[in-house]
């Protein structure tokens, strides 16, 4: 199969640029040249398909649900809107729950399905975390580390890789740094962790943050914190959650560029993305959800309604950057933070994992594994 049309191709997006897929590779890439006879016409831009480090459900389902339904549902409804790959994300839970919901997204990892984005990671988002942090996490399933059950968690996921956010203040937590670094790679989030505590994370192995600005303390000039020391961090992954809501489109410019080799943006979404308003739970805790907004009853943000593709758009109609310097947020920096070499890029040998965005910059056709969806 040949596409031709405007590619995103080493940084730009450029015109008159054929990429031939075999099988589910991208076989050849060529750019400034006529359309070759039966290529297919790209009528917006052709980008690398999204990868999502950070998402909990959409379509009504969540990974917490634990079950390979819901798994698969959610990865469906993921593909719709352009990401071609996802780290299964986990909640505070009990040991029990924890362990039924990533073996439920292991077993969807081997056994994919057309049309459903590939589980490539599995991202447990607690449950050593500060309560006074908690945001959107059941503060009932906070508690201190127990290795055991990490070990049962890690076993669950199989061959998948894994990620943790942790708070190092936490009891254990420093410890179970520099113990799994070299397995895990373990974020810091939900944490009221200062610069120096947050640097000793960093120095113990840690190599993420989890959705930064948020449930974290503010930036200060005197008291940089967990914020400053991510910025400040030569090669640490910064989680970014683009809805507009979570983060303001001034920051978001910001930190993007301040750290464009190092922002993954991310959608934290909820089982309610992609459905109507309502009422709905995030693992025991009720959300409503009104006008775009996810939030606990007492009004706190609880994940998002995003999906990757609308992460796009708010970085590019609402932050103000360039599509050259948005897509590889949502690509090529995620990939490498999961070291999936063959993917968020279209070259030649790469993974035939593709989204077409239209004049909106809405995902008008997805291909993953040379699959159109």
């Amino acid at each position: 199969m040949k596409l031709h049309g405007r590619a995103f191709v080493d940084g730009e997006v450029r015109e008159g640029v054929t990429v031939e897929l075999e099988g589910a590779r991208i076989a050849a890439v060529r750019v400034g040249e006529p359309a070759p006879a039966g290529a297919q016409r790209i009528a917006g831009v052709l980008a690398p398909g999204f990868v999502d480090l950070h998402v909990h459900g959409g379509a009504g389902a969540d990974f917490m649900d634990g079950t390979v339904e819901a798994a698969r549902r959610v990865c469906a409804f993921h593909a719709r809107h352009g990401t071609v790959a996802l780290a299964a994300t986990t909640l505070s839970a009990s040991r029990a729950e924890i362990t039924a919901a990533v073996a439920a997204a292991a077993a969807v990892a081997r056994d994919p399905r057309p049309g459903e984005s590939r589980i490539v990671g599995i991202h447990l988002e607690g449950p050593y975390l500060n309560p006074a942090k908690a945001g959107a996490q059941d503060p009932a399933a906070l508690r201190e580390v127990d290795r055991a059950e990490v070990e049962e968690w890690l076993a669950a996921a199989g061959d998948l890789p894994v990620a943790m956010t942790v708070a190092p203040e936490v009891l254990g937590v420093l410890e179970l740094i520099a113990a799994l670094a070299d397995r895990v790679t373990l974020s810091l989030g939900h944490t009221e962790a200062d610069e120096e505590l947050a640097s000793r994370a960093l120095a113990a192995g840690a190599r993420r943050f989890t959705h930064l600005w948020n449930a974290m303390p503010p930036l200060h000039h005197r008291r940089p914190g967990a914020v400053g020391t991510a910025l400040a961090s030569a090669d640490a992954t910064l989680e970014l959650i683009a809805d507009g809501l979570h983060v303001h489109p001034l920051l978001l410019a910001a930190t993007a560029r301040m750290a464009p080799q190092r922002v993954a943006l991310i959608t934290d979404a909820m089982r309610a993305a992609g459905m109507p308003d309502g009422r709905y739970t995030l693992a025991r805790l009720e959300v409503d959800v009104r006008e775009g907004t996810a939030r606990l009853p007492g009004g706190t943000l609880a994940g998002s309604l995003l999906t990757m593709g609308a992460a796009v758009r708010t970085m590019v109609c609402e932050a103000g950057l360039a599509l050259a310097e948005v897509l590889p947020l949502a690509s090529e920096v995620p990939a490498h933070a999961l070291a999936l070499a063959a993917k968020g890029r279209i070259a030649a040998g790469a993974d035939a994992d593709l989204v077409e965005l239209d004049d909106d910059l809405r995902a008008a056709r997805v291909w993953i594994g040379g699959r159109a969806g």
